[in-house]
C-alpha cells in the first residue's frame, strides 16, 4: 500500500512537471508573438516617411574613392542601402550583420553625422569593416531619403524600394530580404 502511495505521489509530481513545461512554452511562444507583432508594428511606423516605389537619385563618391550609381548598380543586382552611425549603440551590433552581408550581396553605407571622411575611415578600419561608405556629415541624405532613425536598411531593386527595415535587424532576417529580392 505504501508502494502504491508513493507510485501515485511521483505520477502526481512528473504532470505538474509536464503541465509547467507546457505552460511555460505556451508562455515563452506568445511573448515571442507580441514581441513580433511590435517590433513590426515600430518598424512600420518609423519606415512611413521612407521612399516607396521609387528611390531618389544617388550618385556619390565613397570614402574609399569609388563612384557609386545606386539606381544603375540596383538594375544589375539588389543593393542593400544601410544608414547608420559610429555614434549610435544599436548601429555596433547590426554593421557586424551588414559587413559579413556585403561579402555576397551588393552593400552601400550611409554614415550620418559620424565625423569627417578620415575619422569615419579609421573607424571602419579600426572595426575591420570593409563595406563602400558615403559620408553623409550634414545628414542630407539621411532627409532626402526621409529616414528618421538609424540603423535602417533599405533593400534597391531595379530602381525601386523592395524592402525597409529599421532598428536592431538579424543576421538570417537580412539575409532572407536580400535573397528575397535577388
Amino acid at each position: 500500500m505504501a508502494e502504491q502511495s508513493t507510485s501515485t505521489k511521483q505520477k502526481a509530481s512528473e504532470g505538474k512537471k509536464s503541465s509547467r513545461l507546457v505552460r511555460f512554452a505556451r508562455e515563452a511562444v506568445l511573448m515571442m508573438l507580441i514581441f513580433i507583432f511590435f517590433s513590426t508594428a515600430v518598424d512600420i511606423w518609423r519606415s512611413q516617411d521612407m521612399p516607396k516605389g521609387d528611390v531618389p537619385p544617388l550618385v556619390m563618391q565613397t570614402i574609399q574613392g569609388e563612384t557609386v550609381d545606386l539606381i544603375a548598380r540596383s538594375y544589375e543586382k539588389p543593393v542593400l542601402v544601410y544608414f547608420w552611425g559610429t555614434w549610435c549603440a544599436v548601429c555596433r551590433f547590426v554593421t557586424p550583420t551588414i559587413n559579413w552581408l556585403n561579402d555576397d550581396f551588393d552593400v552601400v553605407s550611409i554614415a550620418v553625422t559620424s565625423g569627417d571622411d578620415r575619422r569615419l575611415l579609421g573607424y571602419l578600419n579600426h572595426h575591420g569593416y570593409d563595406i563602400a561608405t558615403i559620408n553623409d556629415n550634414k545628414a542630407k541624405l539621411m532627409k532626402q531619403w526621409g529616414v528618421s532613425a538609424v540603423p535602417s536598411v533599405v533593400i534597391v531593386k531595379d530602381g525601386e524600394v523592395s524592402s525597409i527595415t529599421t532598428g536592431f535587424s538579424t543576421p538570417p532576417g537580412l539575409w532572407l530580404r536580400m535573397k528575397l529580392a535577388s
